[in-house]
């Protein structure tokens, strides 16, 4: 299993996930942590911006760890095949570790909508 935890500031977990380009990258095997790397997107790739047609760096990955994303954006994602999770943990560490005990504590998704860009 592969988790991805968002945190552009390589610290905590990011809130705007649509626009973050720094996740963290959980290989799990027998409910531990194996490995974890940082994968830096460059603009192009980054949720917000990607096409649901294009690759993405973050397929092949099973849960997406966020400290908040819309439903448009979770439904982006899981049509990745990835499972979105929002939560207010900030730890990227803690979180995955609370998650493999099954005690990360999942927040709802945020119901805003972005605003319409003028031309």
């Amino acid at each position: 299993m592969k988790i991805a935890v968002a945190s552009q500031n390589k610290r905590e977990i990011t809130g705007h996930t649509g626009h973050c380009r720094k996740f963290w990258i959980y290989t799990i095997e027998n409910a531990e942590v194996t490995e974890k790397s940082l994968l830096e997107l460059d603009k192009a790739h980054c949720f917000h911006d990607l096409s649901p047609n294009d690759a993405s760096p973050l397929d092949g990955v099973d849960l997406l760890i966020a400290g908040g994303m819309g439903e448009g954006l979770a439904r982006r994602i899981e049509a990745r095949n990835i499972k979105p999770f929002t939560t207010s943990e900030k730890s990227p560490d803690k979180a995955v570790a609370l998650y493999l005990k099954g005690l990360l504590k999942q927040e709802p998704l945020q119901t805003q909508r972005h605003k319409a860009k003028s031309s």
